[in-house]
C-alpha cells in the first residue's frame, strides 16, 4: 500500500512536466522553423523590419507631394539634371561669311565738257539754263569762273549728282531735261541793271557812254544805243577817273606792265587807263574792284566793241 503510494505520487508530477515540454517544442517550431503551422497560409505573411513603412514626413502634405523616385530607365540621370550643353546641330551660331569688300568702280568718269577757265557760247547757254531754273543769278557773260562753278555745284546737290562744280556730260543732260531752250535775249541780255539815260555829252557822235550810276556802258552813234554791256570801275583807292577823253590807243592782247595781268582788247582813254575785258570779272562780279579800268565781263560783246570803235571816238565818264 505504501509503495503503490509512492509511485502514483511521483508518476503526476512526470507526466505533466512531459505535456509542459511537449507544449513548449510545438510553440518553438511554430515561430521559428522554415515551414508554417496549418492554416497559416491565410495569414498575412510575416513583415520584415527593413521594409517596414517610415512615418509620413512633416513635408509631405498635400500641398507639397512627395517626389517620385526615379524609374529604371532614369536611373543614370540624377533628379535635378544640370543644363545640357548646346548642341552644334541646334544652338551653336551660324558661322558668319564676311562680306567681301566691293571692287572699285572700273567706269571712267564722266566726260567734263565745261570748267572753270572754258568760254564760249556753250557756257553762255549753260548760265541761262541755271539762271532759268534759279541757279545762277546773273546774265549770260559766256565765262565759266567761280559764280559759275557754284551755280553747277549747287544744281548737281539738288539733283544728286557728284558735287564737282565742272559740267559733265551728265550733268548738262540732266541740266536739258529740266530747262528749256533760251531765247536770244536770255542769253544776250543787253546788261544786269537798266542802262541809264545817256549824259547830253553822249547824245551827238561816236560816243562810250559810261554811267557809274547804273554800271553800265553804252556805245552811242548820234544819240542811239548801237549795244550796252555791264561794267565794273576802280575802288577807292584806285578810282577811274571821270570826264570827257578819247580813246588814243587799242591793244588786242595787252598784258599790264604794272600789275602782270591781261587786258584784252584794251580801249585806252585816260593814261593807263582802258576799257578791256576783265577774267575776274566774269568769274566773281562785283566783289572786287578793278585798278581804274573800266572792266567789262561779256567777253563777246567787248570783243565786237574793239572792232568797231576808232582811235579818236570819245569816251565820256559820269555819274
Amino acid at each position: 500500500m505504501g509503495a503503490s503510494g509512492d509511485v502514483r505520487r511521483g508518476a503526476i508530477p512526470r507526466a505533466r512536466l512531459a505535456a509542459a515540454s511537449a507544449l513548449v517544442l510545438a510553440t518553438v517550431a511554430t515561430g521559428c522553423g522554415p515551414g508554417a503551422a496549418a492554416g497559416a497560409s491565410d495569414a498575412p505573411p510575416p513583415v520584415r523590419a527593413t521594409q517596414a513603412a517610415a512615418p509620413p514626413s512633416p513635408t509631405n502634405s498635400p500641398t507639397n507631394p512627395p517626389t517620385a523616385s526615379p524609374t529604371a530607365s532614369d536611373d543614370a540621370k540624377p533628379r535635378t539634371a544640370p543644363p545640357r550643353s548646346p548642341s552644334a546641330s541646334s544652338t551653336a551660331p551660324a558661322p558668319v561669311t564676311a562680306r567681301p569688300a566691293p571692287e572699285p568702280s572700273t567706269a571712267p568718269p564722266p566726260r567734263v565738257l565745261m570748267r572753270i577757265g572754258s568760254e564760249g557760247g556753250q557756257v553762255r547757254e549753260l548760265q541761262a539754263r541755271l539762271r532759268e531754273i534759279g541757279h545762277f543769278g546773273r546774265n549770260p557773260t559766256g565765262y565759266y569762273g567761280t559764280v559759275t562753278a557754284d551755280a553747277v555745284r549747287s544744281f548737281q546737290e539738288k539733283r544728286r549728282l557728284p558735287t564737282t562744280g565742272s559740267a559733265d556730260v551728265v550733268t548738262w543732260q540732266r541740266l536739258l531735261a529740266v530747262s528749256r531752250v533760251p531765247t536770244a535775249a536770255e542769253l544776250n541780255p543787253p546788261t544786269e541793271r537798266p542802262v541809264a539815260a545817256p549824259d547830253e555829252r553822249c547824245l551827238k557822235g561816236r560816243v562810250l557812254c559810261i554811267s557809274k550810276t547804273s554800271r553800265t556802258l553804252a556805245w552811242m552813234i548820234d544819240g542811239k544805243v548801237v549795244s550796252a554791256m555791264d561794267v565794273r570801275f576802280g575802288s577807292q583807292y584806285t578810282p577811274t577817273r571821270e570826264g570827257t577823253f578819247s580813246v588814243f590807243w587799242k591793244s588786242r592782247d595787252h598784258v599790264s606792265t604794272l600789275y602782270d595781268t591781261p587786258m584784252p582788247y584794251a580801249l585806252f582813254f585816260s593814261g593807263g587807263q582802258a576799257v578791256h575785258y576783265s577774267a575776274d570779272f566774269a568769274a566773281n562780279g562785283y566783289g572786287g574792284a578793278s585798278h581804274g579800268c573800266v572792266n567789262v565781263r561779256d567777253k563777246q560783246k567787248v570783243a565786237a566793241l574793239f572792232d568797231q570803235v576808232k582811235n579818236g571816238d570819245k569816251v565820256v565818264v559820269y555819274w
